[in-house]
């Protein structure tokens, strides 16, 4: 039987970024790719590639 997981957090003291951030940083970097790749094809369908934009700045 699985058990419910119940978090109990101050909302005074609750920083919904920096959870996130840290939750990010736990996992190894294929399935925070694979999070990254799942949300574009949300976004932009199922596209092989991105779009690429180049600008070539001279210098003096």
């Amino acid at each position: 039987m699985i058990e419910p997981v119940v978090n109990k957090f101050d909302m005074k003291d609750f920083n919904e970024i920096k959870q996130n951030l840290e939750y990010w940083l736990s996992r190894p970097p294929s399935e925070r790719v694979a999070a990254v790749d799942y949300l574009r094809k949300q976004l932009y369908g199922d596209s092989i590639r991105l779009q690429r934009t180049l600008r070539i700045i001279e210098r003096s």
